[in-house]
């Protein structure tokens, strides 16, 4: 039997991670069929300008050219669903209920936003953002004579303030926790950010309980109702507080899940024939016993590449420490590693002048840091945490002496 007799390689989900498996296919010379299953009515696209750049001409930035995928043979099916899977056939059945046979499948079928389940969330102009149709939606409401209100202050939550400040829209953040990124970010990093959006006129709420919404005659929210009484008044609501994994599908057919597929270091889930990757999925992470759901663009294309040579049957690339970033204003943040309790942090440049650097170490070992525009910083801190050289902390915090010159 050819290749091109086979059952294809199935993929569910044409986000990040699902766009990039298809190419790495290619590029690894696989020749069986390919098929690439997507919810929306778009191509794979790039996500990053969804909050970074919404409001710019860049936001449209597939992946690939559309062509691509008819030249190298891989077959699209987008606004399609996959509605259950039959493991021991090795069938998807779509919502039509036509099935499909895979030789292996791959699910990436990524996460949802979470909801707020309180009165009023369910009024026109209250929106998540996840999707181009939903950055589409957000791009036609930012206007400077309008009010947003963003409930939840998380990376994206904060790109999206940055971008509607720099066209004079007035902003207010609203944060449930006692500082801005409380769950992805150090107490140091979410002092100098919250700082930072507030000197470029941005209303940052903390301690604030979003109990409901209110609306006005015609069904349009109005405001934000917080737990005290208070009515921050808005045109739009915006809210993002975290995302669900999307492993529905994978429970029902019985994959191991805790919070998200779970996956190996190679991607590899209880079935030996279904991978999975990206946010739907928790995968070890270098030395840290548990394993960690990673929200980020490289961790989907690094799991991606994983998933192609599984296939091929090749050896499968090592992983790299995890990082990501984010733009706010002026400010290129780059951060890696993972925060734990207990790690000491050290400040490297001045916050003010909008470059610096903090390391957190455990004991004397790199194990995370975050940057803004600092990115000789931010590979030294990469390298150093994949290394787990030991460092002088005193030299570490000091800006003249030379990144080489830390090691202890």
């Amino acid at each position: 039997m050819s290749a091109a007799d086979e059952a294809p390689v199935v993929i569910v989900g044409a986000g990040h991670g699902g766009g990039t498996l298809v190419g790495t296919l290619r590029q690894l010379g696989y020749e069986g069929p390919v098929v690439l299953i997507g919810s929306e009515p778009d191509a794979p696209y790039h996500r990053p300008p969804l909050s970074k750049k919404f409001h710019a001409d860049e936001l449209e930035d597939p992946l690939r050219p559309l062509e691509f995928y008819e030249e190298q043979g891989i077959t699209l099916r987008l606004s399609e669903d996959v509605v259950a899977i039959d493991p021991e056939a090795r069938t998807v059945r779509l919502g039509d209920d036509t099935e499909l046979a895979y030789s292996t499948l791959v699910l990436a079928t990524g996460a949802e936003p979470r909801r707020l389940p309180v009165p009023g969330g369910d009024l026109d102009g209250v929106v998540v953002l996840r999707t181009l149709a939903d950055a589409r939606v957000l791009k036609d409401a930012v206007h400077p004579d309008k009010r947003l209100v963003i409930v939840g202050a998380g990376y994206v939550g904060l790109e999206v303030a940055a971008v509607a400040r720099s066209v004079g829209q007035q902003v207010t953040v609203l944060e449930r926790e006692d500082r801005v990124l409380a769950r992805v970010a150090s107490p140091e990093l979410s002092e100098i950010l919250t700082g930072h959006h507030v000197a470029q006129g941005t209303e940052v709420l903390t301690s604030a309980d979003v109990t409901g919404f209110a609306g006005d005659d015609d069904g349009h929210v109005r405001a934000v109702v917080l737990g005290d009484g208070r009515e921050i008044p808005c045109d739009l609501a915006l809210v993002g507080v975290g995302a669900i994994p999307r492993d529905e599908l994978a429970s029902a057919a019985g994959l191991t899940c805790d919070g998200g597929i779970v996956v190996d270091a190679a991607t590899r889930t209880s079935d030996p024939h279904v991978l999975a990757i990206g946010d739907v999925t928790r995968r070890p992470v270098g030395n840290v016993e548990e394993l960690v759901r990673m929200e980020s663009i490289p961790s989907a294309m690094e799991q991606a590449k994983q998933a192609a040579h599984v296939i091929v049957g090749k050896d499968v690339p090592a992983a790299d420490v995890p990082w990501f970033w984010s733009d706010q204003f002026d400010l290129k943040l780059k951060m890696a590693g993972l925060l734990r309790p207990g790690h000491a942090a050290v400040v490297r440049g001045d916050p003010t002048t909008g470059r610096f650097t903090v390391f957190h170490l455990d004991g004397d070992v790199i194990a995370a840091v975050e940057s803004a525009n600092a990115p000789k910083e931010f590979m030294a801190g990469k390298k150093y945490i994949r290394t787990r050289q030991r460092v002088d902390v005193t030299r570490l915090a000091d800006e003249a002496v030379g990144l080489k010159d830390v090691v202890a």
